[in-house]
């Protein structure tokens, strides 16, 4: 009497062959997921800024000049995290601030410092920038 016995499963190949496909799609995904990641942290930082801006143009509205710390604008800190809760991805602050000009900046920490954007930086007259970076205003700022 025979028997025929049928086995089920895997090969050592197959599992090989598998486990390489995993490894080279992680190889190529990874990067495209950080740099998503750390763009996204931008929109944080430019909403900042331009909250920060806004602020900045209603004290002046009622005061004739500009505030000089964060704090009189109405942040709890100076500088002050950016997001305000959580893991905080840039420092705001003001890199210059007078009577009649300011120039208020973005400055990256922890894991955007590897950002090709550097520190943003926006002025009184609405103008953009980024410095320490490798990459362009156009691309950073989004326009």
């Amino acid at each position: 009497m025979e028997t025929s016995m049928k086995y089920t499963g895997f090969t050592l190949i197959e599992l090989m062959v598998a486990v390489a496909i995993v490894a080279i799609l992680t190889f190529v995904a990874l990067p495209s997921y950080q740099n998503y990641v750390l763009k996204s942290h931008r929109t944080a930082a430019i909403n900042a800024l331009q909250d920060l801006a806004s602020r900045q143009a209603s004290y002046y509205t009622t005061n004739n000049t500009y505030a000089t710390s964060l704090t009189a604008l109405g942040y709890p800190a100076d500088p002050a995290p950016v997001p305000s809760t959580g893991n905080s991805y840039y420092s705001l602050s003001l890199a210059q601030a007078n009577a009649s000009a300011f120039t208020l900046q973005a400055q990256p920490v922890g894991n955007q410092l590897s950002d090709i954007c550097g520190t943003f930086t926006y002025n009184n007259l609405g103008v953009k920038g980024n410095t320490g970076a490798t990459g362009t205003v156009q691309d950073c700022w989004g326009y």
